[in-house]
């Protein structure tokens, strides 16, 4: 199983998933980490350069220019079951659920933590930490 944490260090889960600079990327078997890798992760810093456009009526996050800014965020980690962070919009939280991976809005501030507590069935979905 490949799990995905939104980091700007690689050792603990950042608290917004659309500012977070990179993914680690956690291989479990088991109930054994066996695998880390480091990827780079798009987000609001090269989004900001392309500007921003929502339509009237439309909520912040949806619609078809943001789900295709989300579909670039996911590319990376289309091999993942999961991706875990401390805080995202419900637009992001959508789109992760369409393209297959679960995401989990974690209290748990520690990547491998977190993710074999994912593992276990020990983790808290917080969307009411979702925006």
């Amino acid at each position: 199983m490949k799990i995905a944490a939104i980091t700007d260090d690689g050792k603990t889960i950042s608290q917004h998933f659309g500012r977070a600079a990179y993914y680690l990327v956690l291989s479990v078997e088991g109930s054994q980490i066996v695998d880390r890798e480091l990827r780079e992760k798009l987000g609001h810093a090269q989004f900001h350069e392309e500007g921003h456009h929502e339509n009237a009526g439309e909520r912040h996050g949806f619609g078809p220019e943001a789900d295709h800014r989300h579909g670039r965020m996911a590319e990376a980690i289309a091999d993942c079951e999961a991706v875990l962070c401390r805080g995202m919009g419900m637009g992001a939280y959508e789109s992760m659920k369409a393209r297959n991976i679960h995401p989990v809005v974690t209290d748990i501030s520690d990547i491998e933590e977190a993710a074999m507590a994912l593992v276990n069935d020990q983790i808290v979905d917080h969307i009411e930490k979702l925006h």
